[in-house]
């Protein structure tokens, strides 16, 4: 049955004892920001089997998400003119790669589903319940373990020959299946993502300072972005895909081949003045069953606005 996954692998429920001591010092130190909720349910997010029922395993998947080109584009805008020459400058409000199309929470989990119909007919009834990005679960620690690639510097998840653009989902259930055992980690002595970070989130090889990260700042941020990071935004408007362009694992991505992953006419089309004169309408029609909606309108109309303030382009422009 083709799915269209790039990798499938399996650990055993049970407790994530390496990832517990990680986890608490992480949100003491305040990394997770405003996102409150990752204070909750912390037993729940180290062990599946308080998840689901009689949870066995734990299947693992990734869906790549890479797509053929980037949408960003600069707009080309003559400023003014000095001894006679125009003096050009481009702005550009850049997209996550991964929102560019629809929803993936819909569409990975659908494919998921998919795979528990066939996975009835081969194995009969059982119980359980999948996840993607949702709930408290660790998928990137429950991928490593099922040995789908390391979790690297920029603390995503890196698979060999692959990159990291994809999503992971997970399949709790309460069948038993033979594990699947972790690779090694393979970043070495590259730093490129610590030192290419815009806003310095990377504090350390493997840990990010949430507060800092610009996928923070336009998403899960409510409030006001502070003042101290104007000029540090690199043009992202809603995400950041930096620390993963630098990675030179990421040299081996290919399109995906999910056409709800593509983008609408309707995005595609939308230049630097369309954005910077979004009404909640166009915000409606170009997002309508996008991950951008998280945001909401006046969210990223905050963020485009916050993009305005002189200094933004900055030498780690990424594209």
């Amino acid at each position: 049955m083709e799915l269209g996954f790039i990798s499938l692998g399996v650990s055993r429920a049970g407790f994530l004892e390496e990832d517990a001591p990680r986890l608490e010092q992480w949100l003491r130190a305040g990394h997770h920001g405003s996102m409150a909720y990752m204070e909750n349910h912390f037993d729940k997010r180290l062990d599946p089997r308080k998840l689901v029922d009689g949870a066995r395993s734990v299947v693992s998947v990734l869906y790549n998400y890479f797509p053929e080109r980037p949408l960003h584009q600069p707009d080309k805008k003559s400023n003014s003119a000095i001894a006679g020459e125009t003096v050009e400058s481009t702005r550009t409000y850049k997209i996550s790669k991964y929102a560019y199309g629809e929803d993936y929470h819909r569409v990975v989990k659908d494919r998921l589903r998919e795979l528990g119909e066939w996975m009835r007919m081969q194995y009969g009834d059982f119980s359980g319940r999948v996840f993607v990005d949702s709930a408290p679960v660790m998928d990137k620690s429950w991928a490593r373990r099922a040995g789908l690639g390391w979790i690297g510097k920029n603390s995503n998840l890196i698979t060999p020959k692959v990159g990291s653009f994809f999503f992971i989902g997970e399949f709790i259930l309460d069948l038993d299946f033979e594990p699947d055992g972790p690779i090694t980690d393979h970043c070495g002595t590259c730093t490129r993502c610590i030192d290419a970070c815009p806003t310095e989130a990377i504090v350390q090889p493997y840990v990010v300072d949430g507060s800092k990260c610009i996928s923070h700042l336009t998403i899960e941020l409510k409030d006001a972005i502070p003042d101290h990071f104007k000029g540090q935004m690199d043009g992202w408007m809603f995400g950041c895909d930096v620390c993963q362009d630098v990675c030179p694992w990421n040299r081996f991505s290919v399109p995906h081949q999910e056409a709800r992953f593509n983008p609408s006419n309707a995005l595609s089309q939308m230049t630097a003045s369309d954005w910077e004169e979004l009404t909640e309408e166009t915000f409606k029609k170009v997002f309508q069953k996008s991950a951008v909606k998280r945001t909401k309108y006046a969210g990223l109309v905050r963020n485009i606005r916050f993009l305005q303030e002189p200094g933004e382009i900055s030498p780690r422009m990424s594209d």
